[in-house]
């Protein structure tokens, strides 16, 4: 990747350690703070050492103005970002070119960073093979979003669409289903098939999706709930769907 490239914060024990596991050529500098002597910084610094990593020892207001935050750890990366899939048709004819089954989760107006962190977190350990949301009613990819994915930013392809339903549209002439979630739909996601190519679509908790994105939708679901609460975070929601998923294709 050139060198001009421009560089994010990336901070947190977990998100840095996984770069430095899957693209150490993609930090620049790493920052961590020269106060800590304790035995999780000394395996860290080691793993940065060994993998060739520019390491520079900082005070904590430093670090605290690297990642515009105090929930850094102690470490801090300039980092380069990761190229994953180019764009979601490349990453759906590499799945089925090598005999895969699509699983896709698509969030419509999920706008919060530690929600869409959370989301690709339970994505990657669902073996979600991308997430997609639509550029004017979501959050991007930043530091916050990084932290709180522990490493799956890095790791999961996040799609930001120009047009939702276009791309629901796209996606069942592929012939893969989109499942819509709702807390009015009859059938829930255990009565589902979900073992076949499918893309399951997650609104906004409270709000849910918005009446265009759930006309795109092959079928909608409900998560039975027995409590008294309505409806659950949407990465709790997102959790339940995917290994539903991953169950039904075991």
């Amino acid at each position: 990747m050139a060198s001009n490239t421009p560089t994010r914060p990336l901070y947190g024990f977990h998100a840095v350690t996984v770069r430095l596991k899957t693209a150490p050529d993609s930090i620049v500098e790493l920052y961590v703070d020269g106060t800590r002597r304790d035995a999780r910084m000394k395996a860290f610094v080691a793993r940065a050492e060994e993998a060739g990593v520019r390491l520079i020892e900082v005070d904590d207001g430093r670090l605290n103005a690297l990642a515009g935050t105090t929930r850094h750890q102690g470490v801090v990366a300039k980092a380069r970002p990761v190229q994953l899939a180019t764009s979601l048709d490349d990453l759906l004819d590499a799945v089925e070119a090598a005999g895969g089954v699509p699983l896709l989760l698509v969030l419509d107006g999920v706008t919060d960073p530690h929600n869409l962190g959370a989301v690709l977190r339970v994505a990657d350990g669902a073996g979600a093979h991308a997430v997609i949301a639509p550029k004017d009613h979501a959050v991007g990819v930043n530091a916050t979003v990084s932290k709180v994915a522990s490493g799956a930013a890095e790791t999961v392809p996040y799609f930001m669409v120009t047009n939702l339903a276009r791309t629901l549209g796209e996606l069942k002439e592929r012939l893969i289903n989109v499942v819509g979630t709702s807390d009015d739909a009859s059938q829930t996601v255990f009565d589902a098939r979900l073992d076949g190519p499918t893309a399951i679509v997650l609104g906004a908790e409270g709000a849910g999706m918005r009446q265009l994105t759930r006309k795109n939708c092959d079928e909608l679901v409900s998560i039975p709930m027995a409590g008294a609460v309505e409806s659950l975070n949407v990465s709790v929601a997102s959790g339940i769907c995917l290994f539903e998923a991953v169950r039904q294709r075991r």
